[in-house]
């Protein structure tokens, strides 16, 4: 929580006074990428189109822009991508979503991306585990599901994740290579262990294996991102004691029954605001250490 803290000071001494404006920007074109832990599905406002990529203006990308002032911002994130739509049309309700990587250009000088959760299969392993919960809440049925026969299937596919997210970031590279790349992990959804069914509906042995597995796809990230000399935003372990099974003022996620404007099991207004916050060092210094 210091790192938030000292954060919002930061914030603070650059954004004040409020009607003055930058004699310039450390970045003055900025792309931002992503799945729908980026986009912010439910979060007013709800803008840009396709419609069905669900962005907010409340996402951590706008918040970034808005509070480093940046000229040139776009924001291509769509709720439901994969590795694949970052160089393929993605098909949402209400049109397609073109190559995400089609926003970039030579003199784009700031990239962040989240990608990487729908890949591991993450909707699918929510309704796989809620589906088991309900006839075992004390157990680990999921657990033993994506473990059965002796391989940990989630962990086979994060490996995967790895490949498709370096080739990812290769490609950003060729087609901006003077850009200061950050990628961003994901947010906790669960405590490290209890349950709070049927808020997320786990039972109560699998919540500490999603917790591994969590970790181990923002580990895979973190080490993509090291391998492409990019930055790496972990808010995991900041957002502990913020997830869905914590009271109203003090989650970060939505479980099944949303208490603020977000969609179900994704981050709300102050998820985004604490993953904004969390970024900003990495934007405003990590250039400087490439």
């Amino acid at each position: 929580m210091r790192v938030l803290v000292l954060v919002v000071t930061l914030l603070g001494l650059l954004v004040a006074p409020a009607a003055a404006e930058p004699r310039h920007s450390l970045a003055r074109s900025y792309v931002a990428l992503g799945d729908s832990y980026a986009a912010g599905p439910g979060i007013p406002n709800q803008v840009g189109q396709p419609a069905g990529c669900a962005r907010s203006d409340r996402n951590y990308p706008a918040l970034i822009a808005k509070w480093l002032r940046i000229p040139q911002f776009t924001d291509v994130s769509c709720s439901g991508a994969r590795t694949v739509d970052m160089t393929k049309p993605q098909k949402v309700s209400g049109g397609t979503n073109p190559p995400q990587l089609n926003a970039l250009r030579a003199d784009t000088d700031l990239v962040t991306v989240m990608i990487g959760g729908n890949d591991m299969g993450f909707g699918e392993i929510l309704q796989k585990c809620g589906q088991l919960a309900a006839h075992d809440q004390q157990g680990n049925p999921c657990e033993r599901y994506y473990t059965s026969g002796g391989t940990d299937r989630i962990a086979a596919r994060i490996s995967g994740v790895g490949s498709k997210v370096s080739a990812v970031l290769g490609e950003i590279r060729k087609r901006a290579p003077r850009a200061h790349v950050v990628v961003v992990g994901y947010l906790r959804i669960l405590p490290p262990n209890g349950t709070c069914f049927p808020q997320v509906p786990f039972a109560a042995g699998d919540v500490p294996y999603f917790d591994r597995t969590s970790r181990l796809l923002n580990a895979e990230l973190g080490a993509q991102a090291t391998k492409h000399k990019a930055s790496y935003v972990n808010p995991y372990p900041y957002s502990h004691g913020h997830d869905a099974c914590q009271p109203a003022d003090r989650k970060w996620v939505e479980g099944l029954f949303p208490s603020a404007p977000a969609a179900q099991m994704h981050p709300n207004a102050k998820g985004m605001q604490a993953v904004a916050m969390l970024s900003v060092p990495s934007v405003l210094f990590g250039r400087f250490q490439r």
